[in-house]
């Protein structure tokens, strides 16, 4: 056990609850830290359901592309908990070492004393004190959950809220309507700072739109004072400071277009002043990993049939599920594979729904365990699919899964897509030798 997973287990115990919404122990332990969040570069604070990470993953190397340093704080790590604090650096940031962050956390945990408080309102606290101690131009901050009660909405002056797609997911927290969960999101827009908000149904948007104006909040919206959209293969992105024909996203899917004209809007409204070539240049060298992320090379690529293909994405609800399935079938299109679903959820997701998106588009399914508390049983994710038209068995391992599709009789090699949990694309990267850096 490493110095930091010692120190996040002594934490657990003084709050077991790992998700319990409230501002109250946040305001306490930055008070004790002498508010460290009142030190920090100008934020740009990302709440939504889907496309958050893609969104910072484009700020980023936008920033990145005009030689700025950003920090950036993101949820859930994938390998290792030091994937969610990334020091910004001029010409690229890197993860925090295993030394400073443990010295961070104990300076925290230290502050906190024995009062409750949970792990991610440590880390958040630990995340602001890091930040605060290191130059940069910006942070980029994502919620955590939610919004109005998230560890991250004690930043009081951002230099921009964004708020990607609102859809249904962690209804027992949130809300079980598309509006209360839009509330609750909507709560770190700030009075005069500008609300870049992605795409929308309508429900949610009304309810984003209520918000900014009550606050006084200048509001950005896709559709509305931006567009953005794919021609001839590019990306054209315009608002009412002009038009900007860019490449494609390196990052697939076509939502991955909305997702970078997101951070162009962000960044055009935060005052952060960069060039059209950093632009340009950050739509090409934007990276996230798990998001569908082809695994070429690693212990679990060996496995897998000579000229298939083996994808990982972690997608986990059902509105994330639609857009994963949008570009598997785009895929298909041009390149048509027998497509075999490798499947781990957590029992707090729609699992009927999440993979109804692939009924008429997958050959078959093997489901396997996410080793965590709430993980959803193989053999009841089996049941769920054939319930709803899928031909599925289960196994214990992703290694197993791999093994068994390397037996089946069909006619071509196949695209294989392992989904269904941020927690299962984490095990396997590491199980792959491949983790994020």
């Amino acid at each position: 056990m490493t110095a930091v997973d010692a120190i996040l287990a002594r934490l657990l115990a003084l709050h077991p609850k790992r998700i319990d919404l409230s501002l109250d122990r946040m305001w306490r332990v930055l008070d004790r830290l002498g508010h460290p969040e009142r030190s920090l570069p100008p934020v740009i604070h990302v709440a939504g359901t889907n496309g958050k990470g893609s969104t910072i993953a484009f700020l980023r190397a936008m920033l990145e592309a005009a030689s700025l340093s950003a920090h950036v704080y993101t949820s859930p790590n994938l390998v290792r908990v030091n994937e969610r604090f990334r020091i910004g650096r001029a010409g690229g940031g890197e993860l925090v070492s295993d030394d400073e962050l443990a010295a961070t956390l104990a300076e925290c945990e230290h502050a906190n004393g024995d009062a409750p408080i949970t792990v991610f309102e440590i880390e958040t606290a630990a995340a602001f004190l890091l930040f605060s101690r290191h130059k940069a131009d910006a942070l980029l901050l994502e919620v955590g959950l939610g919004g109005r009660l998230d560890a991250t909405n004690v930043i009081e002056h951002p230099v921009a809220s964004v708020i990607t797609p609102v859809s249904m997911d962690h209804m027992e927290f949130l809300g079980d309507t598309l509006e209360s969960i839009a509330a609750e999101k909507a709560a770190i827009i700030r009075a005069d700072v500008p609300a870049v908000i992605g795409r929308q149904t309508e429900g949610p948007l009304a309810v984003i739109t209520d918000r900014a104006e009550r606050v006084g909040a200048p509001l950005c919206v896709l559709g509305q004072d931006w567009t953005v959209g794919e021609e001839r293969g590019r990306l054209v992105y315009q608002d009412l400071k002009g038009l900007m024909d860019l490449p494609a996203p390196r990052l697939y899917g076509r939502h991955q277009f909305d997702n970078a004209g997101t951070a162009i809007a962000a960044l055009r409204a935060s005052g952060l002043a960069l060039p059209a070539s950093a632009f340009e240049q950050g739509i090409l060298k934007a990276d996230w990993p798990a998001r569908l992320q082809r695994l070429t090379t690693g212990k679990l690529a060996a496995l897998v049939p000579p000229g298939s293909e083996l994808w990982l994405d972690g997608s986990h609800n059902a509105d994330g599920g639609r857009i994963t399935a949008a570009v598997i079938a785009d895929f298909e299109e041009r390149v048509p594979r027998p497509l075999i679903l490798v499947v781990g959820m957590l029992s707090t997701k729609d699992t009927a729904g999440f993979l109804a998106n692939f009924t008429g588009l997958a050959r078959r399914l093997i489901a396997v365990p996410v080793h965590q508390e709430k993980g959803l049983p193989a053999d009841t994710i089996a049941d769920v699919a054939r319930m709803i038209g899928l031909a599925a068995d289960s196994t214990d391992t992703v290694e197993a899964a791999l093994a068994r599709i390397a037996r089946l009789d069909i006619e071509a090699p196949p695209r294989i897509l392992i989904t269904g949990s941020l927690y299962l694309a984490g095990e396997v990267l590491a199980a792959n030798g491949t983790p994020p850096v």
